[in-house]
């Protein structure tokens, strides 16, 4: 992420990098001959070399196959400072969102995946994109899980710069689990702790012995890694009882401790106020509770202590942290208020949504006060915004729409956009209400009689992708077809709307018989025609109701609703107000509000759907 003055901007179109070889794939894994040696066996059962779907030849494209698709950027939140290189927030699935990232790119990953614990305790915001996901985890049991996140956790490996440092965050159900298969993944000697976090509220036990924690595995890249505990330390016990021997006070009003070391006979001398570097547990710092000032709405959001004691004592200021499942965005404002640079990714919509609003609060109510902060974009992997995308530049366009079909732009001749193996492809315009014609059918035809392949190979056949074809394009391409039978010069032509199953046929062919369900890859969604009304109460009390959004999306329903009561240049939900759930854990169509004054005020709403659209509502009241 060095700086670039051409960084992503808004409706920009990102290509994926090359494909990476099986072959450089499998000299990934760590070395550790010396450790798996002795024992072979546990008794009758054989110890693996490998991680769980580990495929020796494929690495885990096996089971899950490589997609390249580009990303879209949907937003560019700015803050006013362009030259500095914006940070990404993404929607999408994480581990092909990874695979299309530089290697050794991170300083530092922190993670939070589902813990394998019962899917419904990990369905947070409904999406159809996490239901989805949390079918493919629970799929096969404990091994079927370890196998999800193992493809996750490898490229994690790739990604982490040899000074890097990666935590996962888990509870009792998988944790051993997980780190039989990190040692596979990292190499044993690349393990540093097991934290044990423990909180002061929860696990009520009469049966057994409560449980009341959580454990983070913490793994290195290399020996050679960055770590400052002390930046990250408590203070020290204000008792003589922890180190013995003569307290006092200093000349700068310092208290301090002289403990005697026998060996010397000497004293080492302990200031007080001084941070030690944490022990392995962690007591002081407590869950998120229902009166927290930070809490954002969902079950499983993490204190920011928590993130701040990590990012401290495992990154230095202008590193890049990441979070590839980061729900309501804990880790990316805290690297964002500790002066870090930051990646985050999640499958939820709704999540992304949520992340995006505290970012841009936090940086309007505090880190923008204190110091430069960067841009951050939001970007789209496998599902896209198809608005937006009607609304790019043509030559965007084509090229967003062939690289999602597999198809190259390379050595095309006048009037062909690109190729699909040997196969000319000619691509429509961005406007969806721009169909094909008869003539743009001829001239595409035309131009695959001018190609060398076509007076040399005699291959006669072409492909149109578009958003809709006129009944005057399909018969003149019908008619190019008739002449196969009559006259040499006939032309086949495919005419594949960009909407269609068949524009992602190659996507599905990729996941026949693996572990994968790419079927909602690669799909275009609408935003919610967002219908809000409102109405006075009491003086300055108004009520707002959404009811009456019309989901464009077949199938789909609102699952989540924020409001913003002084929206400005950029929207920013008003706290309480960006998560909000009723009784039977539905979102609130509907939302009441004191204003602190009268006056003129302009009011925003944002609506998601459980298919990924969203939509924006905004209008200016008088308030009285």
């Amino acid at each position: 992420m060095a700086n670039d003055e051409n960084s992503p901007q808004k409706g920009d179109f990102i290509a994926p990098p090359e494909t990476v070889e099986a072959d450089e794939l499998a000299d990934a894994l760590p070395q550790q001959e010396e450790f798996w040696r002795p024992p072979v066996r546990f008794g009758s059962v054989p110890v693996e070399k490998a991680p769980l779907g580990w495929d020796r030849r494929k690495g885990f494209r096996k089971l899950f196959p490589q997609v390249m698709l580009p990303f879209q950027v949907v937003e560019r939140v700015q803050f006013g400072h362009p030259a500095l290189e914006p940070n990404r927030l993404f929607w999408g699935d994480n581990l092909h969102v990874m695979r299309q990232l530089p290697s050794e790119s991170i300083d530092l990953i922190y993670i939070d995946p589902p813990f394998f614990s019962g899917r419904q305790y990990n369905v947070i915001f409904g999406d159809q994109n996490e239901l989805r996901s949390f079918s493919d985890i629970w799929e096969g049991g404990m091994p079927g899980y370890l196998i999800w996140l193992n493809a996750r956790l490898f490229e994690m490996k790739r990604l982490l710069k040899k000074t890097g440092s990666i935590y996962v965050h888990c509870d009792h159900h998988a944790s051993h689990y997980i780190k039989v298969e990190m040692d596979k993944i990292f190499g044993w000697r690349a393990f540093q702790n097991e934290v044990i976090w423990a909180y002061n509220v929860g696990g009520k036990g009469s049966s057994r012995w409560a449980r009341k924690h959580d454990i983070l595995l913490f793994y290195t890249k290399t020996d050679n890694y960055v770590f400052d505990g002390k930046a990250a330390g408590v203070v020290r016990e204000t008792g003589t009882k922890s180190f013995g021997g003569i307290i006092g006070v200093d000349e700068k009003g310092r208290r301090y401790q002289d403990k005697l070391v026998k060996a010397t006979g000497k004293y080492y001398r302990y200031y007080l106020d001084d941070p030690k570097v944490p022990e392995d547990w962690w007591t002081d710092i407590n869950s998120i509770q229902s009166q927290s000032a930070e809490r954002i709405g969902y079950p499983t959001q993490k204190p920011e202590a928590l993130l701040e004691r990590i990012i401290k004592a495992s990154s230095q200021e202008g590193a890049i942290v990441a979070d590839f499942f980061c729900g309501g965005g804990t880790t990316a404002a805290v690297a964002q208020r500790l002066g870090r640079r930051w990646i985050a990714c999640d499958q939820s919509r709704v999540a992304v949504a949520i992340t995006e609003d505290r970012l841009t609060r936090q940086v309007e109510e505090q880190t923008g006060k204190i110091f430069p902060v960067p841009d951050f974009t939001v970007e789209h992997w496998g599902v896209y915004e198809a608005r937006r995308l009607a609304e790019a530049p043509p030559d965007q366009f084509r090229a967003f729409v062939l690289r999602a079909f597999g198809a190259v732009t390379e050595g095309h001749e006048e009037g062909i956009h690109g190729y699909k193996g040997a196969i000319p492809v000619w691509v429509g315009e961005p406007d969806q209400k721009k169909a094909v014609t008869a003539q743009e059918v001829q001239d595409f035809a035309n131009a695959i009689r001018k190609t060398l392949r076509y007076k040399q190979d005699n291959l006669r056949d072409g492909i149109m992708l578009a958003w809709a074809f006129r009944p005057d394009a399909m018969e003149a391409a019908e008619r190019l077809r008739r002449l196969e039978k009559t006259d040499l010069n006939f032309i086949r032509l495919d005419m594949i709307r960009i909407d269609e199953p068949r524009f992602r046929q190659h996507i599905a062919v990729l996941s026949e018989g693996t572990k994968a369900d790419y079927s909602n890859f690669l799909t275009f969604v609408q935003p919610p025609k967002v219908e809000a009304g409102y109405k006075r109460v009491a003086p300055r009390i108004y009520k707002f109701d959404v009811s009456e959004t019309v989901v464009m999306n077949a199938g789909g329903k609102i699952i989540n609703v924020q409001w913003d009561f002084d929206y400005g240049k950029r929207f920013s939900s008003t706290p309480g107000y960006s998560f909000v759930r009723g009784s039977k854990k539905e979102p609130e169509l509907q939302a009441q509000y004191e204003f602190p004054k009268s006056g003129k005020r302009r009011i925003a709403c944002k609506v998601q759907d459980d298919m990924g659209g969203e939509g924006l509502w905004t209008a200016e009241i008088e308030v009285i």
